[in-house]
């Protein structure tokens, strides 16, 4: 999960807002249809590992290691309500349109975006914090 926000700090957020409109709403229509399957396969194999890690550091009786895995998984709530609530709804709106033709306010629906993108960003790299917090000092 933490790649993904470490791409888009390193290059793909800036990147990307320096495209044309036409440029932006093509990669963005590509990476949709490419990450929709995918990312599904990483969230529900990130859900069921952090669920596992809780159960088994309850039953172990590591405080430490359920406390850090419990934040996770909220980091992880947090992540997918911002993704559903913010994100979803915009590419949903930007994959109607062509690069020929977009709303002249197409750069208020990509810095939305990018508004709601950040705030996951800083939960998902929060939860992977807590993680490795909890394998070090769990």
């Amino acid at each position: 999960m933490v790649s993904q926000p470490l791409f888009y700090l390193l290059a793909l957020a800036d990147a990307q807002k320096t495209l044309r409109p036409s440029a932006y709403i093509e990669l963005r229509n590509l990476l949709d249809r490419k990450l929709q399957f995918n990312l599904r396969i990483v969230y529900y194999t990130t859900l069921s590992t952090n669920l596992l890690l809780i159960l088994v550091s309850f039953l172990t009786g590591s405080a430490v290691l359920l406390a850090t895995s419990l934040v996770a998984a909220a980091a992880l709530f947090a992540d997918m309500i911002l993704l559903f609530r913010g994100d979803v709804p915009i590419n949903k709106a930007i994959q109607t349109w062509t690069p020929e033709n977009y709303p002249p306010d197409w750069k208020n629906y990509r810095n939305k975006w990018f508004f709601y993108y950040h705030r996951r960003q800083i939960v998902d790299i929060i939860g992977f914090l807590s993680l490795l917090t909890g394998a070090v000092f769990g």
